[in-house]
């Protein structure tokens, strides 16, 4: 088991910066738990990032918003995606734990990486055809 690194030191640019109004968002969607918005230092054409607004350290330690709260961030994750998905035909949703978890609270991104359907088709195949 890692060990637990105290609050003032662990990583959350969510509850630390976003969160707290310290740098611009540009919301996509947003519930009294969740909140979705514009990556401020996007990867990919379309990079958006879902977390919940109460601190939830990651999808294997849910804090205190356990089981619910996750349901809730999913069903942000879920709609967001679909918008996704229906504007550019495909998306992507990931989430990091561990080590590949850069900052410390639960957040999912939600993607389009900018391939042509030609390319993912020829990326992916097609076998349900």
């Amino acid at each position: 088991m890692a060990p637990v690194e105290p609050a003032d030191t662990v990583s959350d640019f969510y509850c630390h910066q976003a969160l707290a109004g310290l740098v611009d968002l540009d919301v996509v969607a947003e519930t009294e738990t969740t909140l979705a918005f514009h990556h401020t230092r996007p990867s990919y054409p379309v990079h958006i990032v879902v977390i919940p607004k109460e601190h939830t350290p990651s999808l294997t330690d849910l804090g205190r918003g356990g089981p619910q709260l996750l349901a809730e961030v999913l069903e942000t994750v879920r709609k967001v995606a679909q918008q996704v998905e229906a504007e550019h035909g495909a998306c992507s949703v990931t989430t990091n734990l561990g080590l590949y978890q850069e900052s410390k609270h639960l957040h999912w991104h939600v993607t389009y990486r900018g391939e042509s359907e030609a390319e993912i088709l020829a990326m992916y195949g097609n076998h349900d055809a």
